[in-house]
């Protein structure tokens, strides 16, 4: 869409320049008057209104437009031409005809578009029409000087007012895009920042919140039963977690510190035995119906399988402090274009959860699904076993996008 500069604001009060401007075009002619210089002799035919004092009357009008010829310009030239019509009666005064020349240039700088358009076009026809009638009646090359003296007083500050104008409208689009661009630039920052905020908080979420709930449950085990065997057993799967997830931690630290220490290795598909065997031994009666074969891994985009293998990992750790007793079920199946992820366990009532949560979980895994187009679903079902909570998500594979 091209750009319409908007109309240039209207002052109140007159610009100081603009006041200078005037003072110094009377005080001019007020010299010229006063050692009784004129543009034409009093002899001149032209000179209707003889007397030294009718200069006065057009050259103080013409300096008072100047005061509004940013204020008010087309006011100011409308005025200032009558003005200039009652000088060619009189002797005339050379600073009349200057001020006259800026009240043109001033209207069509700061007049509205249209009086730009209008009045270059104006005084070019009245500067030809200026030139060849007069001929065409004399018939003496004489009279195309009434032309030339036309375009000098109307025409050409009126063009050089359109010029000036048309630069600085390409000045202020320039400057207008540059600012757009710039604010562009710094909302496309921001918004990448609170991605890449969302995406650290999403990953620590999931890589640490597992390790750090079985942590807190064989914990709370250890405390309450009294017998060494199950406390060595809790112990031992806390120290288990403590250790992953102190390894997590300092990878992730790793990332945050411009890639400094170890590169992270991106979870796939094929993690999820591993990720369901070490669900298995932080006590979770879980298995893995239906696994894809092992050579989909290369066939489903990386951000496909990082959320899916984020979303049962989140959901395994959910169940482990949520679940009631009974069989917890991963399956997959990828259907046509799609992956499909679906995390069921048992839910019925219990005095709480084994350890605290946020609720943090649950958003995450609908941003990663959202992230990729995808859909996200979880919540209380019933089914032949009983009352379950079933997660599922279905995550596009043509239309994965990488970021």
């Amino acid at each position: 869409m091209a750009f319409r500069p908007s109309r240039p604001p209207r002052l109140h009060r007159p610009h100081r320049f603009d006041v200078y401007v005037a003072v110094s075009g009377l005080l001019g002619g007020l010299f010229l008057w006063g050692i009784g210089l004129g543009v034409r002799p009093a002899d001149d035919p032209i000179v209707l209104l003889d007397g030294r004092w009718a200069i006065l009357l057009p050259l103080a009008v013409t300096a008072g437009c100047e005061v509004l010829r940013r204020a008010a310009p087309r006011t100011a030239l409308l005025v200032g031409t009558a003005a200039v019509v009652v000088d060619l009666v009189t002797q005339g005064s050379l600073f009349t005809l200057l001020m006259y020349t800026d009240l043109m240039y001033a209207a069509v700088l700061y007049g509205t578009p249209g009086s730009a358009r209008r009045i270059p076009r104006i005084t070019g026809l009245l500067t030809v029409a200026g030139a060849l009638v007069p001929f065409a009646v004399w018939r003496v090359p004489e009279a195309l000087l009434i032309g030339v003296t036309i375009g000098l007083v109307s025409f050409a500050p009126a063009s050089t007012g359109l010029i000036v104008r048309n630069h600085r409208d390409v000045a202020e689009a320039a400057q207008l895009r540059a600012e757009q661009t710039a604010l562009l630039a710094e909302m496309d920052r921001t918004q990448a920042v609170v991605a890449e905020r969302a995406r650290m908080a999403r990953e620590l979420h999931d890589m640490v919140a597992n390790h750090l709930s079985a942590i807190a449950i064989h914990s709370t085990a250890a405390l309450s039963l009294d017998d060494a065997k199950t406390s060595r057993e809790a112990l031992a799967v806390i120290r288990e977690n403590s250790v992953e997830g102190l390894a997590e931690m300092r990878r992730l630290i790793g990332i945050l510190r411009d890639g400094d220490g170890e590169p992270t290795a991106i979870p796939t598909l094929d993690g999820l035995p591993a990720l369901v065997a070490g669900a298995r031994g932080n006590g979770l009666d879980v298995t893995l119906d239906n696994p894809l074969p092992d050579t989909t891994h290369g066939q489903v985009p990386a951000p496909v399988e990082l959320a899916a293998y984020r979303i049962v990992q989140e959901s395994l750790t959910n169940a482990l402090k949520h679940a009631s007793a009974g069989r917890v079920t991963v399956s997959l199946d990828r259907p046509n274009g799609s992956l499909t992820v679906q995390v069921t366990s048992p839910y019925g009532d219990r005095d709480g959860p084994s350890a605290p949560g946020s609720g943090a979980g649950l958003v995450g895994m609908r941003e990663r699904a959202a992230l990729l187009h995808g859909t996200f679903e979880a919540g209380p079902e019933d089914s032949a076993d009983g009352k379950i909570w079933a997660v599922r998500a279905t995550l596009p594979v043509g239309d994965a996008d990488p970021a």
